[in-house]
């Protein structure tokens, strides 16, 4: 059983590259080009020794001359030149194939959370990935490429030259290599400590990593408490536990590097006793003798290079679990395998009898939704805070995983719609405004090429935020700070209105995006917002009475429930929630223009 298990070993490092294999073969003649450059370098090394032991015995001998000496040096030179040159072959080539995986196995990581869903993002902490796509990454890296130059030379210099040794004479040569027995043993037991302690530091450089990016996300509110000192000593207390970690796995370490540098050096010291000896007897010539330590100098390296292959695949190998986790995870929401892809949408939304539960909460986000939104109607959808508005819109642009045969956009179940075609034919701005560290265009445009400048400009004047774009240092190619920090809250709530808008799509949903603005702003927006979109469906949510008036039919929302739903003069007159909210609103801003 023990054997099965020690056989099982490697494999068990090695399974996780499965990952790898696409990268090995696009970049395979690379590779074999690399690694033949490299077998040559090694070669010639080998062959350095021989010229000094010549060079050495012509001078025990006494027929050196200087032409003979000359020559020898020549030949050294010679090869030392050619080492340089087939060693930045394998160098660029070797290297730059870990440099292609590196990228490469980024882009996939990257592309594949761009295809998980929002409540992946929920579980998972964003320190956390950022760790893998950076820190995890760079030990695969590593790995695949000085792990595959160490582990060539340990396995092929190594080997021959135990070979140029035996050749020299067998008997010291075993005796040279009784210390690597003890070696192997100790290696295997401290890479199984290597293995465990580098997931704990990848796991704690992830915390760390979360903790920071999440104290620099949150500067404004801990500096407006003046809790500066608390964020420092969270970061503090982080970044002691990834201090503590990494100490653990550096005493293992370093104790390992020692270990192998103390018993090849005894096997060092072993061959000057015995290996004098023969040649003081003459068994052996002194030039033989030069070139057996300097092949057994040569084994140093090898035997070194094989722990460090055990060290950069340990390291790899846990990083790569980490990375094949993300790629293993499956979205919720994701296309059928023929999905339905309509040109356009004419905006008719049905939601019949939907129920939801939120995963990890017993009770229910939404009770037996049932409503009926008519193509180019505007529907305003009003309740108190936690009532499930934003639920019920997250749910009509399919961000949530709901049951099918409940949710239909002209009357096709939602279920069956493309993705891409659903979300194209949607314009959605959420509660919380997301805008990127980019240009005011790219920000409203957002990578689409098929949008015209006099498009941006008419959705910029809607939005009411086209004077205050133009007045910006570079006008609508001005940089903003990240999340839009340069702009106050108002302004980011109008360009993510505008950024919806700009394509004029069949359904627009507005969660609560008025929030930031004045009312006299939000009326502006209304007006010229319902004329340009008087043949489109638009759905906002709102507490504005205002906005709630110029509503074709407004849905009222309470306890996860529609309770009422009806025009607002409808609901003003014979509804009870409604218009108790309702007045309650219009106090609000009687109270705020006083």
């Amino acid at each position: 059983m023990n054997m099965n298990r020690s056989y099982l070993s490697p494999l068990r490092i090695l399974r996780p590259f499965e990952t790898l294999k696409p990268f090995f073969k696009a970049n395979w003649w690379a590779l074999l080009i690399g690694v033949m450059s490299l077998l040559v370098v090694d070669l010639l090394q080998l062959f350095i020794p021989l010229v000094i032991k010549k060079a050495v015995d012509l001078l025990t001998t006494g027929i050196a001359t200087r032409a003979l000496l000359l020559r020898q040096g020549a030949i050294i030179v010679a090869l030392a030149l050619m080492i340089g040159l087939f060693r930045y072959i394998w160098r660029y080539l070797i290297f730059g194939h870990s440099r292609k995986v590196e990228e490469g196995l980024r882009n996939i990581l990257y592309a594949h959370l761009q295809t998980l869903s929002p409540s992946f993002y929920h579980k998972t902490k964003t320190g956390d990935l950022m760790a893998r796509a950076i820190n995890d990454i760079n030990a695969i890296r590593m790995a695949t490429g000085m792990g595959m130059v160490a582990l060539t030379d340990g396995l092929i210099l190594g080997m021959a030259a135990i070979g140029f040794m035996i050749s020299i004479n067998i008997k010291l040569t075993l005796i040279s290599l009784i210390p690597a027995p003890i070696v192997v043993i100790l290696t295997r037991i401290l890479t199984r400590r290597m293995s465990s302690g580098f997931e704990r530091v990848q796991k704690q450089f992830s915390e760390l990593t979360e903790r920071v990016r999440e104290g620099f996300a949150g500067i404004w509110v801990i500096k407006a408490f003046d809790r500066e000192q608390w964020q420092y000593g969270r970061v503090k207390e982080e970044g002691q536990r990834y201090l503590h970690e990494n100490l653990g796995l550096a005493k293992t370490l370093a104790f390992f590097f020692p270990m192998m540098a103390i018993f090849t050096n005894t096997g060092l010291a072993i061959v000057i006793w015995l290996g004098g000896r023969l040649t003081i007897f003459g068994q052996i010539t002194t030039g033989d003798f030069v070139a057996f330590t300097s092949y057994l100098n040569l084994l140093t390296w090898p035997m070194m290079a094989m722990g460090w292959v055990t060290n950069l695949l340990q390291r790899a190998s846990a990083s790569m679990k980490r990375i094949n986790n993300i790629l293993e995870e499956e979205p919720e929401i994701k296309d059928t395998p023929t999905p339905i892809v309509p040109k356009t949408l004419n905006g008719k939304i049905t939601v019949a009898d939907l129920y939801f539960r939120y995963p990890g909460r017993s009770s229910l986000a939404l009770k037996g939704i049932s409503l009926q939104i008519h193509p180019a109607e505007t529907i305003a959808i009003v309740g108190r805070v936690g009532c499930g508005k934003t639920t019920l819109l997250m749910a009509m642009v399919r961000m949530l995983n709901i049951p099918e045969g409940v949710l239909f956009i002209d009357d096709m179940d939602i279920h069956h719609l493309s993705l891409e075609a659903l979300r194209k034919h949607m314009g959605f701005v959420p509660q919380q405004t997301m805008l990127f560290s980019d240009t005011v265009r790219n920000n409203i445009l957002m990578g689409r090429t098929d949008i015209s400048d006099e498009q941006v400009h008419v959705a910029l004047e809607i939005a009411a935020i086209a004077d205050e774009v133009n007045a910006l240092e570079a006008g609508i190619d001005t940089i903003l700070g990240e999340r839009g920090a340069t702009l106050s809250g108002g302004q980011r709530q109008r360009l993510a209105i505008a950024r919806a808008i700009v394509s004029n799509p069949p359904i627009l949903i507005l969660d609560d995006a008025f929030s930031m603005v004045d009312m006299q702003t939000e009326t502006q927006i209304l007006t010229r917002l319902l004329e340009f979109r008087a043949s489109k469906t638009t759905i906002v949510v709102s507490h504005r009475t205002s906005t709630l008036a110029r509503a074709d039919r407004i849905v009222v929302m309470d306890n996860s429930k529609i309770v009422e739903v009806g025009t607002h003069h409808n609901l003003l007159k014979n509804g009870t929630l409604y218009k108790k909210l309702y007045e309650e609103r219009r106090l609000t801003e009687e109270l705020k223009m006083m």
